[in-house]
């Protein structure tokens, strides 16, 4: 048995919370124990990484740490509540995983051709001033404007979904324009249509809001092809 005078105390508990949609919270606890001075540390020393058989000496350091046992033990079961947790509560105005679609980040940057030259295609505000453009993490424009503004399709088609929340988008409506064409309105202050209502271009689905994470009055506009964003700008015309 190791001695008590090896002991040592480490870092205090480290508390994780993870903020789920309305009414719900996920909150982790991962306590540090005393360990002895005969464990295995899980930072590798020099040594370990040189006798480590394949790869090279940052990879080798890195496989040493997620193969350590007691880190497999600390974020095993915490680990997999967090997946299932924020997979089970996510927001279903995420990007939809389709059957044949591809498991990685993709985007859809341009078009051959613009649908805005076609006809029955219009911009969802009357006047547009882009204040965030299309990139990684931001699969979509967003496009500033005073609270109440009406808000309208890019194009007729039908409600697929609408969603009312303190958190991500907020206030927002997706809608099918069929082909797998969809697009997404975000952070609405107020939402005039209801799920599976047919739109035309005249119709007002809602007004601009700063609902949801937003940090002033604007619209998050989406347009998604088969699940995968598309740069907006690109297909309306608007650099």
């Amino acid at each position: 048995m190791p001695k008590a005078g090896f002991f040592y105390w480490l870092p205090p508990m480290i508390k994780i919370s993870l903020n789920l949609p309305v009414r719900y919270r996920l909150d982790l606890k991962l306590t540090k124990k005393r360990r002895g001075w005969h464990e295995e540390s899980i930072l590798p020393s020099l040594v370990k990484i040189r006798n480590a058989r394949s790869g090279n000496k940052i990879s080798r350091y890195f496989r040493h740490i997620f193969q350590h046992n007691k880190l497999k033990r600390i974020l095993g079961s915490n680990l997999a509540l967090a997946v299932f947790a924020g997979s089970y509560f996510t927001s279903v105005l995420k990007p939809p995983v389709f059957e044949n679609a591809s498991p990685d980040i993709t985007f859809i940057s341009d078009f051959k051709t613009s649908l805005i030259t076609q006809k029955g295609v219009q911009t969802p505000l009357e006047k547009i001033i882009i204040t965030q453009g299309f990139r990684l993490f931001h699969p979509g424009i967003d496009l500033s404007a005073p609270k109440g503004e009406p808000v309208r399709p890019m194009m007729a088609g039908k409600v697929e979904y609408t969603q009312q929340s303190k958190f991500d988008y907020g206030n927002a409506v997706i809608i099918s324009h069929g082909n797998g064409l969809e697009t997404l309105y975000a952070h609405l202050s107020k939402i005039d249509v209801g799920k599976n209502e047919e739109v035309s271009l005249n119709t007002n689905i809602g007004e601009v809001g700063a609902t949801g994470h937003a940090t002033g009055n604007h619209l998050h506009f989406e347009i998604r092809q088969n699940g995968l964003p598309i740069n907006s700008t690109s297909i309306l015309q608007l650099q």
